[in-house]
């Protein structure tokens, strides 16, 4: 196929809609999944699976099963990489969705450690795995599927409805286990904590009857499907690393900071040194993300206007800076403005995270995208959001007070900025060429919008 006759792919605003809600849906079920594994390896999988252990070592154990799927994220990145980019997005995300369910429901049925000793945290860790794998694939495709269907100026907004799943299926999983915590501790830590798991079932049947309806995105159809390519791991390897570095820092916020200020601080807040109630903490955390998932499509919306750089900016600095009134407030006990400030934090990192995917779908040309975007977001994912918690238990382990932590959070922040400032930015309305080299199916757009 030649320049000349190549057509630039067709973005409608209907087809960009039906992409998004299908990738806004796909997204909510998989991180509703993840994060119900977060909150009950926050509070409940210490007693449950690790009740030899004292308080502090059965939480870094707990956290330490939490952690391995992080690393597996750049696997399921690179074989769910490998199908999107061969194959198509549409099929990778039906089998993510399709393996995230299973796991995520076997471990409502997992027999405690009184039950079976060992063999409990062992297949727990297996089940996530399965969990990491799914989700090193779903982000990168549903990303691709709302921003490779939307028209130019419009990336941003569309973008935020993969965005916005992250926000609503942690309002799912911590209002579930809110719920729970103010039935007693009797339920939640016997039976009650199984329900959030077992409810994914149902999700499931939900998740892939929207993704069997939605098509397939206008970038790869016109830009990807039926070329020939080489195996997508290598040419990103090869021709994408810069970028794929670039974006590997990016996620030191929107991962591991987001992990930090919301897994982490909960444990935190309910240790025996804090004494917080449960019931308080998952409170917050459930109203701060219905506050996120209200404001996550108005500030992609926003990055349509101002640029998604200047408010993943604007993001990462407004939630450094709301992270210590918050351990204050959390260390006093005072409720009304833990409320407050939890929700201040959300909101802030929901501005590193509403515009997260279009920019880093912008970060690569259409060829081996989702392998190159998914590896740098799993890669990035596993360093900074699988070690942030137990780094900041060492550290609070080792200081004996929370600035330790607070530093650290400067860090990931300042590594972020240094991504988000050099991140290219790419269009995909430049028509696609007959070599398909990576410096011709694509134009660069210098501007700092990404416009």
């Amino acid at each position: 196929m030649s320049s000349s006759t190549a057509s630039a792919p067709v973005f409608t605003h209907r087809r960009a809609l039906r992409s998004g809600f299908a990738a806004m849906v796909g997204t909510t079920i998989e991180w509703y999944d993840f994060y119900v594994y977060a909150t009950a390896a926050a509070i409940v999988f210490p007693v449950v699976f690790f009740p030899e252990l004292d308080r502090g070592m059965a939480t870094l154990a707990s956290f330490g099963t939490y952690a391995v799927a992080f690393f597996a994220r750049p696997l399921g990145g690179i074989i769910f990489g490998h199908i999107g980019d061969k194959i198509g997005r549409k099929p990778a995300l039906t089998i993510t969705l399709l393996l995230m369910g299973v796991a995520t429901t076997l471990v409502g049925v997992l027999p405690d450690y009184n039950t079976i000793g060992i063999m409990g945290p062992i297949l727990l860790i297996v089940l996530r795995i399965a969990q990491g794998l799914a989700v090193g694939g779903e982000w990168g495709g549903a990303s691709l599927m709302s921003v490779e269907s939307a028209p130019a100026k419009f990336k941003n907004f569309y973008g935020g409805f993969t965005q916005i799943g992250n926000p609503l299926g942690a309002l799912m999983s911590s209002g579930a286990f809110w719920i729970l915590a103010l039935m007693g501790d009797d339920v939640l830590y016997t039976w009650g904590w199984r329900v959030p798991f077992l409810f994914s079932i149902v999700l499931i049947f939900v998740g892939l009857w929207v993704r069997y309806r939605v098509e397939e995105t206008p970038v790869f159809e016109e830009k990807v499907g039926g070329q020939q390519q080489s195996t997508p791991l290598f040419f990103a390897l090869r021709n994408n690393w810069w970028p794929i570095l670039l974006g590997f820092c990016i996620v030191a916020i929107s991962s591991g900071g987001y992990v930090v200020a919301t897994t982490f601080v909960q444990s935190y807040a309910t240790s025996p040194e804090v004494g917080l109630s449960p019931d308080i903490i998952l409170g917050a955390m459930t109203i701060a993300a219905l506050v996120e998932a209200l404001v996550t499509l108005p500030l992609a919306l926003l990055g349509d206007k101002i640029g998604g750089k200047w408010v993943m900016y604007l993001g990462i600095v407004g939630s450094f800076a709301a992270v210590v009134p918050l351990v204050i407030f959390i260390e006093g006990h005072n409720v009304a403005m833990i409320y407050l400030f939890v929700s201040v934090v959300r909101l802030a990192l929901s501005g590193a995270w509403a515009p997260l995917s279009t920019i880093m779908t912008q970060m690569f040309r259409p060829q081996a995208r989702y392998t190159s975007m998914s590896l740098s977001y799993g890669i990035g994912a596993a360093v900074w959001g699988g070690l942030s918690p137990a780094i900041a238990t060492a550290l609070l382990a080792a200081t004996g007070n929370f600035w330790s932590v607070i530093a650290f959070y400067g860090l990931l922040s300042a590594i972020a900025l240094f991504g988000v400032f050099f991140a290219p930015q790419h269009s995909d309305a430049a028509p696609v060429t007959g070599s398909f080299r990576p410096r011709l199916d694509t134009t660069a757009v210098p501007t700092i919008e990404g416009k």
